[in-house]
């Protein structure tokens, strides 16, 4: 599935008051579970990744697995290293989370502040498009349209 096709997936949701095939709060816990399930060898991939490439291998990568806070389910894949500690920033982190409040899960990664902006060609700026996105779903036409319309 592509990032647009994922995200027209949400604004549905968000419309419908579904997430995938479960409409209440317990089938929604029950899928999220499922897909930290899932998401678990990716996250750790991806950092597993990071601390190879641009910590040398000096990062500790943990998971948190699921669990319950008072904010709802939470699920955090984390990678720290020695310099990142001694400055009192936070790790590295993918965070799964579906707050008491929300309709439906989220994904969501924390960075060391702002991501480099180097583009150079048209070929850079298209990589660029997962970061531009960042404002309330109902903004966008398509959250208009009913569900079969979206997933003809």
């Amino acid at each position: 599935m592509n990032p647009f096709d994922a995200l027209v997936r949400h604004f549905a949701d968000l419309r419908d008051g579904t997430h995938g095939t479960a409409t209440d709060r317990a089938g929604k816990e029950t899928l999220f579970a499922a897909a930290v399930r899932h998401l678990d060898p990716v996250a750790a991939g991806v950092l597993e990744e990071v601390n190879r490439h641009l910590l040398l291998g000096t990062g500790e990568i943990a998971a948190t697995g699921l669990r319950s806070d008072p904010g709802g389910l939470i699920a955090q894949w984390t990678v720290s290293w020695p310099e990142q500690r001694a400055t009192g920033l936070p790790p590295l982190a993918l965070i799964a989370h579906y707050g008491q409040g929300f309709h439906h899960p989220h994904l969501r990664g924390v960075t060391v502040k702002d991501w480099p902006f180097n583009v150079f060609s048209a070929e850079d700026a298209a990589t660029q498009a997962p970061t531009l996105f960042q404002r309330d779903f109902r903004i966008v036409p398509v959250t208009a349209r009913g569900r079969s319309e979206i997933h003809s």
